[in-house]
């Protein structure tokens, strides 16, 4: 095939990283589809299955529209943009498709994808967030050049990311649709694993709104506030206090006077325990009876 490379310009935007061959104008060669390849840094996971059946009816009446872009390797091409449309050019039994050829590097092959996804057909939030950990961990770029170069602030690259940091659960609820991305932004705020585990079980359960469950996390957090000096209350009262020599004489004096072991507890300031010990059913009675006179 006579295929001439187009040299890539990066910028914001899907056109901005493709340069030429993203426009609409631009001339295109055609492939026979089995003679492209994959993509090895494509972010999206899962296909619409329903999106791909109505691509591929589509296709199959007007063909592929759009050409797909792909890069020259040592032994073929490899797919860079529009793997839906080639997946549904083989699903329609096409023998080839129209093809843009750029000279991309592997960086750009990346950011490509991205771009690609989270313009076009948007990337559930757990992809995004994995796409974005892998970019960073591949090529060792900052948070904020990547948000440049996909067109968003590093906060928001940021946000993506501590999705990560979820249960794995929880993660998924948000790749199958189960939670939003709002649900999950409420739940990376609670501290604790557990609960935030919990919390989005019953969220599905009960079909919570973001809006109920911001709602109930901040209940809980206001009733674990609560609770902290309560327990801390509860703590300070079962911590031993050192006896002074004044209690230890009453011990002295009721175990002289009983005949039997006497422990004095004193748990903090005019609080505590008298525990009277017996080893036989007469020391009890008898203890009794000098408690009853």
């Amino acid at each position: 095939m006579d295929a001439t490379a187009t040299k890539p310009r990066l910028g914001r935007g899907l056109s901005a990283l493709l340069g030429d061959a993203g426009t609409a104008d631009a001339p295109a060669n055609r492939l026979p589809v089995g003679d492209v390849k994959q993509n090895p840094y494509q972010p999206r996971k899962r296909f619409d299955d329903d999106e791909l059946a109505s691509l591929t009816d589509s296709v199959k009446s007007h063909g592929v529209l759009q050409p797909i872009v792909v890069r020259q390797t040592g032994d073929g091409f490899q797919l860079i943009a529009g793997e839906r449309r080639l997946r549904a050019a083989q699903a329609a039994g096409l023998a080839d498709v129209p093809v843009h050829v750029v000279a991309f590097d592997d960086q750009q092959v990346f950011e490509a994808a991205l771009v690609e996804n989270i313009q076009r057909s948007d990337l559930n939030p757990i992809e995004k967030a994995q796409g974005f950990r892998d970019y960073l961990d591949k090529f060792g770029v900052s948070q904020e050049v990547l948000g440049a170069k996909l067109g968003l602030d590093r906060t928001t690259v940021s946000n993506l990311l501590g999705l990560l940091n979820l249960p794995p659960e929880v993660q998924d609820a948000v790749r199958l649709g189960q939670i939003s991305l709002g649900h999950a932004k409420v739940l990376k705020g609670v501290p604790d694993a557990d609960r935030q585990l919990a919390l989005c079980r019953e969220t599905i359960l009960k079909n919570y709104s973001v809006r109920a469950l911001e709602v109930l996390v901040k209940q809980q957090l206001v009733e674990a506030g609560a609770a902290a000096p309560a327990a801390e209350e509860e703590a300070e009262e079962r911590r031993p206090v050192e006896k002074t020599a004044h209690v230890k004489g009453i011990e002295d004096d009721l175990r002289q006077r009983l005949a039997v072991k006497i422990d004095i507890k004193v748990k903090a300031k005019d609080k505590g325990q008298i525990v009277i010990g017996f080893d036989s059913n007469d020391d009890f009675e008898r203890i009794v009876a000098a408690l009853t006179k």
